[in-house]
């Protein structure tokens, strides 16, 4: 069983909750969706509704996560025979754990194996930068339809369709338990995505500007994991 999974939440800090949540799953050609609202046990701040479009008014009758549909599933499918796929995996799971949910199946994070396989290519990594890079937008308007499923960014079960797309790009390039591999390891970023060095090799920016690569990783608590690896890493290289 696959289980393409995306949540949208309060915001990202640890003290933030599940809004929505969004499921397909994907077993011998059947599918399944699930979309459920949560009603979070904080406000929904400003900054997230404009991500999202959530507000505390859509949010107010609906059920607290464990009373979801999408939660039971989730909780029923928490199998080692369950895969769970999603975009930053990550943010996902540190989300489901607060809800009490520890997952126990295999997981492929589609962020870390696009880093992997495509990062000395692609100058961005979110979903929807990926959505139009790789086309995947040429085959999602007949999944959509089949599935019933409406294309709007940031919406949780539009999210997972995309992700499932991406998956199945990248299983031509790599094969499922090779993906499963790549999500554990930390990945080589070889370009900056932000920033006044946004889009140049890290590498350079190690031999021109070493203190700007030193003040990052000294100054940015919250540095992705593998763009401070990465940063090390080419630091190290330079230094011989």
């Amino acid at each position: 069983m696959l289980c393409y999974l995306d949540v949208e939440t309060t915001g990202v800090e640890k003290k933030d909750r599940i809004c929505s949540v969004g499921m397909i799953l994907e077993e011998g050609g059947r599918y399944e969706t699930l979309y459920d609202l949560v009603r979070p046990p904080k406000k929904v701040p400003p900054e997230a509704m404009a991500v999202h479009h959530l507000t505390n008014e859509m949010l107010a009758d609906a059920p607290e996560f464990d009373a979801t549909a999408a939660a039971k599933r989730l909780e029923a499918l928490n199998t080692p025979e369950t895969l769970l796929v999603g975009h930053n995996l990550a943010f996902d799971l540190d989300m489901l754990a607060k809800e009490g949910i520890t997952w126990q199946g295999g997981m492929i994070d589609t962020l870390k194996c696009v880093k992997h396989l495509l990062g000395s290519e692609i100058a961005h990594f979110s979903l929807q930068y990926l959505r139009y890079e790789l086309r995947l937008y040429q085959s999602e308007h007949a999944l959509a339809d089949e599935l019933g499923i409406p294309l709007c960014a940031h919406h949780a079960l539009s999210d997972a369709l995309h992700t499932m797309l991406l998956h199945r790009y990248l299983e031509a390039m790599a094969d499922r338990e090779r993906l499963m591999t790549l999500t554990t390891e930390q990945a080589l970023v070889h370009k900056l995505t932000f920033g006044k060095y946004g889009g140049k090799f890290i590498e350079d920016i190690a031999r021109r500007d070493p203190a700007y690569l030193e003040w990052m990783l000294r100054s940015l608590s919250d540095l992705d994991e593998d763009l401070r690896y990465s940063i090390e890493y080419y630091m190290n290289e330079v230094r011989g």
